[in-house]
C-alpha cells in the first residue's frame, strides 16, 4: 500500500491526508500541538462559549469546488462579517465606503460625491510598496487614520516596506456595502472547525498523532512521500538563515453580563493601545450562550510562526528555500508557512487540493 506522512494537522495538512487517504493511501498525520485543525482550532472555553483559539477565523471564497470539498465534512451557517475602526471617539466601517466618509467628515455625500471627495485626495504614485497603494487609493489623511498605525502594529514594520499585495486586500467602496469580504460565499462550520477537521480526519487510512515533532520521528515511522506545511525555513535546519514571521498574542476575556461587547464581530484599533483588533466570537458563530467571549490581538515579532511578512527582501530568501525544496525528492510543501504566501483558508485548501493530485499523479 502506498503511504504517506503529513506534518500539520491543519488546513493544509488535513486537506492532502484525506485526499490521500480516500485515494488508498496509508497516512500519518503529526502535529506538534495537542489538537488538531491548525491556527483555525476553535473549542468552547470554560464559560461555555465557543471560541477560535488563535484569533477570528472566517471562512469566504469564490471557488465553488473549494466549498463542495469542504462540505463533506460539515454544514454551513451563512455569516457576513462586519469591522468597525476606532477612529478618535468614532467606529466606522472598513473597507472604507460612503458611511465611513460621511461619519468621519460629517458630511452627507452620496455615490457620487463620495467618488469625487476621494477622487480630489488620490495621489497617483508608481506602485511599489503598500504605502503607495493606500495613498493612490484614498489620500493621506485616510491612511493616516486607518492605515499607518494599523501595519506598524501587526507587520512591525511601515506601509512603506510592505508589499503592495497586503493593501491591495482591503477595497475602498463609495456605496454603503459594509462587508468586510465580498465573496461569493461566506460561511462558517455550523459546529465548528474543529469538529469539521475531525471529521476530515476519520478515515481508516488516517493516522492522527499529536505533540509529536516531525523530527523525532525515526526512519520506520516516516514513511512514503512527505507532505511538510510547517515553515519551509526550519525544515532546512535556517541553511540560508530565518525567514521573518510575524507572531500573535491573544488575550482571551470572557464578560459574564454582557448578551454582546460590540456592535459587530471586529473592532480594529489603528491607533490606540499595542492591540489590533478584538473579536467577539458569537457574532461569528451565531451561539446563543450566556456572557460573551472576547479576544485581543497583539501581534509580536517573538513567538510561534502566525505570518509571513511580505517584503521583497523576505521573498528574495524565501525563493532560496524554495530552491532547496525542489531538490527534494518525495517531499511536498504546502501552505501559509511552507510556501511564505499570505493565504486566505480557501487558497490553503486550493492549494492543498493541487498538491495531492500531482502526489497522485492526476495533475
Amino acid at each position: 500500500m502506498d503511504a504517506a506522512t503529513v506534518v500539520g494537522a491543519g488546513f493544509a495538512g488535513s486537506v492532502v491526508a484525506r485526499e490521500l487517504a480516500d485515494a488508498g493511501y496509508k497516512v500519518l498525520v503529526v502535529d506538534k500541538r495537542s489538537h488538531i485543525g491548525g491556527n483555525a482550532y476553535d473549542c468552547v472555553d470554560r464559560h461555555g462559549v465557543l471560541i477560535h483559539q488563535y484569533g477570528p477565523h472566517i471562512f469566504h471564497t469564490n471557488s465553488a469546488r473549494v466549498l463542495r470539498w469542504l462540505s463533506r465534512f460539515t454544514d454551513w451557517r451563512f455569516y457576513e462579517h462586519r469591522v468597525l475602526a476606532k477612529v478618535g471617539e468614532k467606529l466606522l466601517p472598513i473597507p472604507i465606503n460612503r458611511t465611513t466618509i460621511n461619519q468621519l467628515y460629517e458630511l452627507d455625500l452620496d455615490e457620487a460625491g463620495v467618488e469625487e471627495f476621494i477622487e480630489a485626495r488620490r495621489e497617483s504614485r508608481e506602485i511599489k510598496s503598500s504605502l503607495d497603494v493606500v495613498l493612490n487609493s484614498v489620500g493621506a489623511d485616510l491612511c493616516s487614520k486607518f492605515f499607518e498605525g494599523y501595519t506598524r502594529k501587526q507587520w512591525g514594520i511601515e506601509l512603506s516596506e510592505l508589499a503592495p499585495g497586503v493593501a491591495a486586500r482591503i477595497p475602498t467602496r463609495t456605496n454603503d456595502d459594509d462587508r468586510y469580504f465580498t465573496d461569493t460565499y461566506q460561511v462558517m462550520p455550523a459546529a465548528g472547525y474543529t469538529s469539521m477537521f475531525g471529521r476530515m480526519l476519520d478515515h481508516e487510512n488516517i493516522t492522527v498523532r499529536l505533540q509529536t515533532d516531525f523530527k523525532s520521528l525515526d526512519a520506520a515511522e516516516r514513511v512514503g512521500k512527505l507532505v511538510y506545511t510547517g515553515p519551509i525555513d526550519e525544515y532546512f535546519g535556517h541553511r540560508h538563515g530565518p525567514l521573518p514571521y510575524r507572531s500573535l498574542r491573544f488575550e482571551h476575556r470572557h464578560y459574564p453580563d454582557a448578551e454582546l461587547t460590540q456592535p459587530v464581530g471586529t473592532v480594529n484599533y489603528p491607533n490606540d493601545h499595542d492591540y489590533t483588533r478584538i473579536t467577539e466570537f458569537k457574532h461569528l458563530t451565531g451561539q446563543v450562550a450566556k456572557g460573551s467571549s472576547v479576544v485581543f490581538e497583539h501581534p509580536q515579532a517573538d513567538g510561534e510562526p502566525f505570518y509571513p511578512i511580505p517584503r521583497p527582501d523576505n521573498q528574495l530568501l524565501y525563493e532560496k528555500y524554495a530552491a532547496l525544496a525542489e531538490k527534494e525528492a518525495d517531499v511536498f510543501f504546502v501552505g501559509r508557512l511552507a510556501q511564505y504566501r499570505y493565504y486566505n483558508m480557501d487558497q490553503v485548501v486550493a492549494a492543498a487540493l493541487t498538491t495531492a493530485q500531482t502526489i497522485l499523479g492526476r495533475r
